[in-house]
């Protein structure tokens, strides 16, 4: 004998007739909406009462990002971590972070593209103390590299392309290495960006963010390297270096104060992405120099694991 208190519940899924079947699945969404309205509702008069219950919830509830569900890596250098601070007064950067001046040359491939020389006008804008040398194509990398050594350079960038376009990076730092290879994507020029600002010639201050293992670490200070250690905070300039899931995202901004106590970012450009290809002991050498670090795509296990 069939039950006739019985109550069965449709699925929109099992609902032949499409008109149907949308019905029902609007009606369930509909009956979900009015719960969870009623849901935040009754939470709010709850947290009005006792506004405890709402700190307890904003700290519970923390999003999971790819950066605080990373896998745990020996490398990750902790803040108070006394051997890495003896190695890093020590290192090829030392000297930079004691005052000493970069002096850094920046080159293209021989006869670049339009783009890519553009490109290079634009770093030339972002790096004090820097030169630019059009590269001939009787010149080798390491011919160039010798000429930065006898002329006391500290660093040497070269930006090379693709299709008549800039596609990777290549950092060196004089006289002794390491050498970082990149590879740069994402390419905005600051007369793009809507509502860009001017820049000035004022030493811009560097803000370097999730450089948190040891390779990380070495990257990091590459790229300070290239920048004086005495900002000229009048000018009101910071350039950042802001890693994300290793990929390396590049932006520089002025502060602009309105009515003494709101402060606005504005952006001057430009903004480009890299990506670590390979780090390098030592000066460039591709055929038998030691590498510190190269990326393969077998590494990428997971997309919590996170090298820099």
């Amino acid at each position: 004998m069939p039950d006739n208190n019985r109550t069965y519940k449709i699925l929109p899924s099992e609902v032949k007739n499409k008109a149907k079947r949308e019905e029902i699945y609007g009606k369930i969404k509909k009956a979900k909406s009015k719960a969870n309205l009623q849901r935040r509702k009754d939470r709010k008069k709850e947290e009005a009462a006792n506004p405890e219950l709402r700190e307890a919830r904003l700290r519970e509830n923390i999003p999971a990002t790819q950066e605080n569900t990373r896998e745990f890596d020996e490398a990750v250098v902790q803040e108070a971590d006394e051997e890495v601070v003896q190695e890093e007064e020590e290192d090829e950067f030392a000297q930079y972070f004691n005052g000493q001046a970069p002096k850094v040359l920046i080159t293209t491939t021989p006869n670049a593209g339009k783009k890519t020389v553009g490109f290079v006008e634009e770093l030339v804008s972002v790096i004090p103390n820097i030169e630019y040398v059009k590269r001939g194509r009787k010149f080798e990398l390491q011919q160039i590299i010798q000429f930065c050594r006898n002329r006391d350079y500290t660093d040497l960038i070269v930006i090379t392309e693709d299709h008549k376009a800039p596609s990777h990076l290549t950092l060196i730092h004089l006289p002794e290495g390491p050498t970082a290879h990149f590879r740069l994507t994402s390419i905005t020029e600051g007369k793009q960006i809507l509502g860009h600002g001017r820049a000035t010639c004022h030493y811009p201050e560097l803000i370097l963010n999730q450089f948190s293992t040891r390779l990380g670490h070495t990257i990091g200070r590459m790229f300070a390297a290239l920048f004086p250690q005495v900002p000229e905070f009048q000018g009101r300039q910071a350039v950042t270096f802001h890693n994300q899931r290793d990929y390396i995202f590049f932006r520089r901004h002025r502060y602009v104060f309105r009515s003494g106590k709101r402060v606005d970012l504005q952006e001057i450009g430009p903004k480009f992405t890299l990506k670590l290809r390979w780090l390098q002991k030592g000066l460039y050498d591709p055929s038998s120099g030691e590498y510190e670090w190269i990326y393969k795509a077998d590494l990428e296990t997971s997309r919590r694991r996170i090298f820099l």
